[in-house]
């Protein structure tokens, strides 16, 4: 790769970085960046390049969030543990299934967020009414990290966002705290699906530590935003990563 080649995919990591600390979807940036620069790249290894970067962002994130944001970690460690398991069984099965597939209804569920926070602008604002019950709490969390753990094995963008919302809607937590508890299983499913990549060879080392490091400022950078600014930040982020995954995904479908 030129000096340019490196200019742009660290670039594409840092800002990724910044937007999966927030509200997730930094997959969209770094993976089609990564198949502009390197258009023969197998999809796996792009994957796989991508996790290395993303997961140790994503603990990053975790790191600065955990230091002002009050954590259950009885409840997310063994949530991210389900996740690295469900991820690393999703990027198993990535050959057996048709990714494209994927791809309408993650444009559906989409769609569905942004009207939904659209609708409701109290979501992830304010404190539920009635906090959810410990067995709800628990529940809601595991179905997530196993489901949405999977989807981040086998595609991937949008995890984070899928995380945060379901936190936000189901167990009434204020977004801040939704995106902190959205990076633990996140971290969890990042270091299943890079375990898995890496032991099949579809990781490219010297590039995704680089763009690690990238990857790194930039979620400590989106953390430290998210916190300062509060929740109405992390919705407005919200809604513009959504609508512009919308976009790429009906323009990756389509197009």
């Amino acid at each position: 790769m030129t000096g340019v080649d490196w200019a742009v995919l660290l670039s594409a990591a840092l800002a990724a970085g910044w937007v999966d600390a927030v509200v997730g979807g930094g997959g969209l940036i770094v993976l089609p960046t990564l198949f502009v620069v390197m258009p023969g790249l197998a999809p796996q290894t792009a994957l796989g390049t991508n996790k290395l970067a993303a997961f140790s962002g994503t603990t990053a994130a975790v790191i600065t969030f955990a230091r002002k944001v009050p954590m259950r970690w009885k409840q997310l460690l063994p949530a991210a543990a389900l996740a690295g398991v469900a991820a690393a069984a999703g990027s198993a099965a990535v050959a057996l299934i048709d990714r494209e597939l994927f791809i309408p209804i993650v444009m559906v569920v989409l769609i569905g967020v942004a009207i939904v926070v659209t609708a409701r602008p109290s979501i992830g604002v304010t404190l539920a009414t009635h906090p959810p019950t410990r067995r709800k709490a628990i529940l809601v969390t595991a179905l997530a990290a196993g489901l949405i753990g999977f989807y981040d094995g086998i595609l991937g963008p949008g995890t984070g966002t899928f995380l945060i919302i379901t936190f936000a809607t189901l167990l009434g937590t204020e977004f801040v705290r939704a995106a902190a508890m959205a990076k633990v299983i996140n971290c969890g499913s990042n270091l299943g699906s890079l375990l898995f990549l890496a032991t099949t060879g579809h990781v490219l080392w010297a590039l995704g530590l680089s763009m690690a490091v990238a990857n790194v400022a930039g979620s400590v950078v989106g953390s430290r935003m998210a916190l300062a600014r509060g929740a109405g930040f992390v919705r407005i982020v919200l809604l513009v990563v959504v609508t512009a995954m919308v976009i790429r995904l009906g323009w990756q479908q389509f197009a």
